[in-house]
C-alpha cells in the first residue's frame, strides 16, 4: 500500500480508502467485516461513510453502514484507523433522517452524536459536509443555473465556527466538504483563514475517467490551498469495470438493482468506456486496473475510495496500487477523452 497524509495534517492515510455505501443493502454486516478484514490486511486504514447509508438511501436503512462498522470497529484499536463520515445537506426526500436538514449548530451536533453513536466511537478523523445547503450544481448538474428567488442566506462562518467548537471538543478531528464548487470551497477557506478557525482539509467529489469535471478549476485550489481529493465513484458506479458494456446488466449489479442511478450509464460514457477497455487490454491490465491507476496517479488525489460487494473485486480494486502509468498512455487516455470530455458529471 502507498499513504499519503491529509494535508496540513500529521494524519497518515493509505491512497485507497474503503468505500463502505453498500454496506447494508447489498452486503450484509457479516460480508461488511469480511471487506474490512480483508481491506486492512491489504494495508487500508482509511475508512469513508455517511449518516445516510447504504445507497440507495431510505429509511429502513439509513444509519445501517455506520452501525455495521460500529460492530466491527469496536474489536480494533480505533487509533489505527482513520474515520470518515458525512452529515446530509438539505433535501426534502431525507426528512426521515432529521426534520432540521442542512448545517444549523442544532443539526450538526444531532447528525454526529448518532453517527457517534452508530459508529461506536468518540471521535471521527474528518467530518463531511455531504451536499451544499445553497442550490449549486451537483450530483451530475454540469452547469451552474442561479435562482434570484434562493432561500438560503449566507452562512459559511457558523457552520465553520461550529466545526471548530467540535474539534476544540475533541468529537471531530478534522473536516472537510463534498459535492462542492470552487467557489464554495473557497468560502470555507476564507472564512477559516480571517476568523482563525479550523480549516477544510478535504473536499469528496467524483472523479473518474468517465467525469474528470474536478480538473476544469477545482484541480487549482485543491493544489494551490493544498486541500485533498477523496475521489468517488472512480469506476462509475461499475462502468469503468465494463461490466455493463454491450448490453450486459448482470443480475444483483448496481444497475440492475438500482436503474436510477443512470448518471455514468449514457451513449457517451459507453462509447469511451469501449476505447479505455481497448486501451486496458494493449496494456495488459484490467479495465478496472486502468481506471483507478489514473485516479490514484494525480498529484491533487489524497485517496481513491473504492467500493465492491465481492471480495474478488475488491481484490482487483487493490490490485491497481501497484499499476504505474506512462506518460505515453496518460496521452493515450487524454486523446480518448477528447473524444467526449466528461460525459458523467
Amino acid at each position: 500500500m502507498i499513504y499519503t497524509n491529509i494535508p496540513n495534517t500529521n494524519i497518515k492515510v493509505s491512497k485507497i480508502c474503503l468505500g463502505t455505501m453498500t454496506f447494508g443493502q447489498q452486503n450484509s454486516e457479516i460480508e461488511a467485516h469480511e471487506q474490512l478484514n480483508f481491506a486492512i490486511e491489504k494495508g487500508i486504514n482509511f475508512i469513508d461513510t455517511a449518516e445516510m447509508y447504504s445507497i440507495p438511501g431510505k429509511k429502513e436503512t439509513q444509519g445501517s453502514t455506520e452501525q455495521f462498522i460500529g460492530t466491527w470497529l469496536k474489536n480494533q484499536k480505533r487509533d489505527d484507523f482513520v474515520v470518515a463520515t458525512k452529515i446530509s445537506g438539505p433535501n426534502d426526500y431525507f426528512k426521515y433522517i432529521r426534520e432540521n436538514l442542512g448545517f444549523s449548530k442544532e443539526a450538526i451536533y444531532e447528525a454526529l452524536n448518532k453517527s457517534l453513536t452508530r459508529l461506536q466511537t468518540d471521535y471521527v478523523d474528518v467530518y463531511q459536509l455531504h451536499w451544499p445547503e445553497r442550490k449549486t450544481n451537483f450530483f451530475g448538474q454540469r452547469n451552474y443555473v442561479h435562482n434570484q428567488n434562493e432561500q438560503w442566506e449566507d452562512n459559511f462562518k457558523e457552520v465553520v465556527e461550529t466545526l471548530d467548537g467540535l474539534v476544540k471538543e475533541g468529537k471531530i478531528r478534522h473536516y472537510g466538504v463534498s459535492n462542492e464548487t470552487s467557489w464554495g470551497l473557497m468560502r470555507h477557506l476564507t472564512e477559516s483563514k480571517y476568523h482563525n478557525l479550523t480549516r477544510c482539509k478535504t473536499i469528496q467529489n467524483s472523479y473518474s475517467l468517465l467525469n474528470r469535471t474536478f480538473e476544469i478549476n477545482l484541480a487549482e485550489v485543491a493544489m494551490r490551498e493544498n486541500v485533498g481529493l477523496l475521489a468517488y465513484s472512480p469506476l462509475g458506479f461499475g462502468m469503468l469495470s465494463g461490466k455493463y458494456l454491450n448490453g450486459n446488466l448482470p443480475e444483483n449489479s448496481r444497475l440492475k438493482l438500482f436503474p436510477a442511478y443512470s448518471r455514468y450509464n449514457s451513449e457517451q460514457s459507453h462509447i469511451l468506456t469501449q476505447k479505455y477497455l481497448e486501451l486496458a487490454k494493449e496494456l495488459n491490465i484490467s479495465l478496472a486496473e486502468l481506471s483507478l491507476a489514473f485516479v490514484n496517479h494525480q498529484s491533487f488525489v489524497t485517496s481513491n475510495i473504492i467500493g465492491a460487494t465481492t471480495l474478488e473485486q475488491l481484490k482487483e480494486n487493490l490490485e491497481s496500487i501497484h499499476v504505474e502509468l506512462s506518460q505515453e498512455t496518460l496521452q493515450k487516455i487524454n486523446e480518448i477523452q477528447e473524444l467526449q470530455p466528461n460525459p458523467a458529471p
